[in-house]
């Protein structure tokens, strides 16, 4: 049986995404309709353009097309793939003189190759990620007034910080918090729900509160986790959440902590060293088949100690074993150790997330103590 002849024309002109064919001396050789849209240009204004010569009329659009210039010729000269992710480009209101509206763009550049083997056209695939763009901006404004706002709690100077993932379009459930409690006392936690997005901020959003009145009953934070581990089993989406909490005495001089399935804080002490608080560990909210007791531990502190709390987004990388994190955050503390909280946690950021490198979001309170 013969095979049906396919127009591939017709095939490119009814794709669905913006696509452009240039050559690789950079000439626009065609254009679907979803590229021409995209521009808000008619045909014969793209077809045949020289691309270097195609100046923008807004400045903010300058940028990106020396990025995807350099991304042209890069594919072109290697036979790879070049992709030039999340870029700004302003689109003229064509019912609005003098109106633009911000797009983001994420841009691929694929080698099409000639019989001979050589680069004969380059495919370049335009994605328009503004609605993702702006779903990522409102599950931050939710997460961010969901989290207390920075300050001292009581007396004791103490540093906050949340860090989106650099590759992440949905933010993370991860989330910290500090407690007032009777006496000279706090109750400092942190916590990661599964998943992104909205949904994720919305059960954050949840079990940080229920927590936060879980830490005010008398009996610590093993106590506080079995009842926030309670309140877990009602919400959907709160299941294998991990959470560390910890609460502090300065009339006792002592860190009673529990953690369900999280990280180990970190407990640095004045001589440098870096203990990890790993004695009081049981599986994340919810995660048992039947509800049970937790544990928690004890653990003195000198005056002039830090606390710090954090999630596995600082440590963890993929490939990696734990340990080589929980390694590198000790040595960053250590090196650090002289510092006040807040220069701390930055400078912690630096030694740990390289800018652009965060694979996951990262939740992190220090404590002076």
């Amino acid at each position: 049986m013969a095979e049906p002849a396919v127009d591939y024309a017709a095939v490119f002109q009814a794709l669905p995404g913006a696509a452009a064919l240039v050559t690789p001396q950079l000439v626009l050789a065609d254009a679907n309709a979803e590229f021409l849209r995209l521009r808000g240009l008619p045909r014969d204004q793209v077809v045949g353009t020289f691309i270097p010569e195609d100046r923008p009329e807004n400045d903010s659009a300058e940028p990106l097309l020396l990025r995807v210039l350099a991304s042209l010729r890069r594919a072109a000269d290697t036979g790879e793939r070049s992709v030039v992710a999340l870029q700004r480009y302003d689109v003229k209101d064509p019912d609005q003189p003098g109106v633009w509206h911000e797009r983001y763009l994420n841009v691929t550049n694929i080698p099409v190759f000639g019989t001979d083997g050589q680069v004969s056209l380059l495919l370049q695939r335009l994605e328009d990620v503004t609605e993702l763009i702006r779903a990522r901006e409102v599950a931050l404004t939710l997460q961010e007034a969901m989290l207390p706002t920075p300050g001292p709690v009581g007396r004791h100077p103490t540093a906050v910080r949340y860090r989106p993932a650099a590759e992440a379009f949905n933010v993370a459930g991860d989330w910290y918090d500090l407690v007032d409690l009777p006496g000279d006392r706090i109750a400092v936690a942190v916590g990661d729900v599964v998943g992104h997005g909205l949904s994720a901020a919305g059960v954050m959003g949840q079990l940080r509160s229920a927590l936060t009145a879980a830490s005010l009953v008398p009996e610590g934070p093993a106590r506080a986790l079995e009842v926030l581990g309670l309140y877990a089993r009602t919400v959907d989406g709160a299941e294998n959440t991990t959470v560390a909490t910890a609460f502090v005495d300065w009339e006792n001089d002592t860190i009673t902590y529990s953690s369900a399935g999280h990280p180990p804080p970190a407990l640095l002490q004045r001589d440098g060293t870096v203990d990890f608080l790993d004695q009081a560990t049981d599986p994340p909210l919810a995660a048992r088949p039947q509800h049970g007791p937790r544990t928690q531990a004890v653990a003195p502190f000198r005056e002039g100690a830090v606390l710090v709390l954090y999630t596995d987004g600082l440590i963890e990388r993929r490939g990696e074993d734990i340990d080589m994190g929980l390694a590198r955050l000790a040595d960053s503390l250590a090196r650090h150790q002289a510092d006040d909280p807040e220069t701390l946690a930055d400078a912690v950021l630096v030694d740990l997330l390289p800018p652009g490198d965060a694979t996951d979001d990262t939740a992190l309170v220090i404590v002076r103590l």
